[in-house]
Formats: structure tokens, C-alpha cells, sequence
């Protein structure tokens, strides 16, 4: 679209407070040049309460939106320029196999908890809370883990393994105290066998799934930066494989990376283990103080979905546009499963 950019600004300005525009930090910078609040999982899901505009545009991927569909007030719209962004570790989890899943551990008699990584579907998010589960984001993961096991005998923590591993190393869950489900097909559906068997001394049961992004960040690449350029730091997002994370000078939130970046030492090299947007913009904020480099490039085509046209496209038929609308069987048990992270993280 032609000046896709004034088309975008100038509908800012005449909508004024009925238009809110919220980016996830995996946006483009243009995209995010035009958006009121940019964040992570977390900090966009804990803003939707407080919004006061009729419409709020979602730059992120499916997910996002369904969540802040299920947080709004009546009244409010939500919208996404990009509906077909989905989230590929999202998809490893059926609402289907978790039923079966719990249904199968919980056969023996032990209360399962189910935790679900932010990263999930809507449905997933009503299973969950249907369990007395909660949702989690990286940034809380190991305030949320701490909370499930609290409540019950074991925890089902899905859908991203990785994540799973690397908070319960953070809160020193033992590895004999962990189980990793397998995956499997029935009737070309994602499934699990699974048997309360597997519960058996486990504290904590792992879906098997993972993030096609981080999931290709290497210890080998890690290895060369501390061989070539041993100052450096290495800061790796919680998505990444356990031996990326463990070697890393430290992981966190894109939020947590964000500050680690900022409050690194002046004239510092600091390799990010992330979505390569991200830590392109860090690089550029940062030239004049400190080197910020990719420990590899890895970009999200999903997020990369969202562009300025599209942006512009959803914004020009806000009026008439079909909103982002989750079933209220599904909306009330996923909203109850949000609230439960939201409270516990006040």
C-alpha cells in the first residue's frame, strides 16, 4: 500500500483513544514504530484490563489475540492485521490430547496440575483452567511452576519442553523427578500415549513440544563465541535447548534481555540468543555504548506476517471488520486460567 505509514498515523490521531495498537518485541521496527505499547507476553496480557479504547489492533501472532480477546471488557474489539500468524509450538498441543493426557496420568488417583506456556491455543488455555490449571509466561515461568506444584501432586508443563527443563533447573526440581511425554499419532491427530505409570515419582511430566525458532540455537555456536571472543557475554531466552541455557551467562524474558542488554557493562560485547528483530533493534539503541550481536539469525516468519500494510489495511476497515471472538465455553475456563497467572503475579 502506498504511504501505508500516513495512512496508519493519520487514523491514529482521528480515532485518538478508541484506537489502541499493541506489538509484540519479535515486530518489525516498522511496524513497531506505530504502536502505543510494546512488550512481551506478560506485560501486553497485564495491559488489556486497563486499555479504555474500543478497538484494540493485536501486531503479534494468533495467540496473543485470542488472550486479549478472552481479558477484554464488553464492548472492546480486538483485531489482528495478520490472522494467518500462528505460532508452530502452539500447534504441537491439541485440546484433545490434553484431555487424554490428564485423563490417563491422572488415573491412579494424583491431582495433575496443568501449567501452559502463554504460547498456546485458546483451547488449550480452557482445558488448562477446566484442571484448576494456570498459564505462564517466560518471565514468570518459575513464579508459576512454584504455584502449580503447590496445588497438586504433579505438573503438566506444556507445550515447550525447553522451558519446561530449564525452570525446573532454575528452581532445582530434580532430573529424576522429571518425566518427558512422547509424542504420537492416532489417526494423523497429535497425540500421547501416555499411562499414569509415567506419573509414578515424577513431580513434573513435560509435553514434548519446542519452538522451531529457538529450538536452533547451538552449543556449538556458543562454543566458537567463547573460543574467539572469551570477554563476550551470552544472554539466551528460556526457549532455547537446556545446553545452550546452562552455558550461557544468562537467560530470560525478552524483557529480562532487554535489561540484561541495557545494564551490561559499557563497551561490552553481548551475543542474544533470540528473535533476530529484537536484537537488531538492541544493536541499534545500543551502537554508541556496546556491541550487541545474534548468537545465530533466527527471524519468525509468523510474526513477520505483520506489516505495515496490513497494519494499515486492518486500521481502514476497523468499523466493518469481523473481531477476534472466542466461544464463551472456551472464553470462561481460559479466562480463569489467565486470571489464576494474573493474580499470582499482581
Amino acid at each position: 500500500m502506498q504511504d501505508a505509514a500516513k495512512t496508519i498515523e493519520d487514523i491514529r490521531k482521528a480515532m485518538g483513544s478508541r484506537l489502541a495498537i499493541l506489538g509484540h518485541h519479535y515486530q518489525s521496527d516498522e511496524v513497531l514504530a506505530h504502536v502505543d505499547i510494546t512488550g512481551d507476553s506478560l506485560e501486553l496480557a497485564r495491559r488489556i484490563e486497563g486499555l479504555e479504547a474500543e478497538h484494540i489492533v493485536f501486531c503479534g501472532v494468533w495467540f496473543m489475540a485470542e488472550s486479549a480477546a478472552i481479558l477484554r471488557r464488553k464492548g472492546q474489539k480486538i483485531h489482528i492485521p495478520a490472522p494467518d500468524a500462528a505460532c508452530p509450538m502452539a500447534d504441537m498441543a491439541r485440546p484433545e490430547a490434553l484431555n487424554v493426557a490428564l485423563e490417563n496420568l491422572s488415573a491412579s488417583g494424583k491431582k495433575i496440575i496443568p501449567l501452559t506456556y502463554v504460547n498456546s491455543s485458546a483451547e488449550i488455555k480452557a482445558v488448562v483452567g477446566r484442571w484448576g490449571g494456570t498459564v505462564c509466561t517466560s518471565a514468570n515461568a518459575k513464579t508459576m511452576l512454584r504455584w502449580a506444584r503447590e496445588r497438586g501432586d504433579a505438573v503438566l508443563f506444556l507445550p515447550d519442553k525447553h522451558l519446561a527443563v530449564n525452570t525446573a533447573t532454575a528452581i532445582g526440581i530434580p532430573e529424576e523427578e522429571r518425566h518427558i511425554l512422547n509424542p504420537g499419532l492416532i489417526d494423523g491427530e497429535p497425540s500421547l500415549y501416555v499411562s499414569s505409570e509415567e506419573a509414578e515419582g515424577k513431580s513434573l511430566l513435560i509435553w514434548p513440544g519446542y519452538c522451531p525458532i529457538h529450538d536452533e540455537f547451538t552449543i556449538k555456536s556458543l562454543e566458537t563465541i567463547r573460543r574467539e571472543d572469551p570477554e563476550a557475554l551470552v544472554v539466551v531466552h528460556p526457549e532455547c535447548p537446556p545446553d545452550v541455557t546452562e552455558a550461557a551467562d544468562a537467560n530470560g524474558s525478552t524483557s529480562f534481555i532487554i535489561n540484561y542488554v541495557k545494564n551490561a557493562p559499557e563497551g561490552s560485547t553481548i551475543y542474544v540468543a533470540t528473535e533476530a528483530n529484537l536484537v537488531n533493534r538492541l544493536a541499534e539503541r545500543h551502537r554508541d555504548e556496546k556491541t550487541v550481536k545474534v548468537l545465530e539469525t533466527r527471524v519468525c516468519d509468523d510474526m513477520a506476517k505483520t506489516t505495515t500494510d496490513k497494519l494499515a489495511e486492518q486500521l481502514l476497515s476497523l468499523d466493518k471488520a469481523e473481531p477476534v471472538e472466542v466461544a464463551e465455553e472456551i472464553a470462561k475456563p481460559a479466562r480463569k486460567a489467565l486470571e489464576r497467572m494474573l493474580k499470582a503475579c499482581a
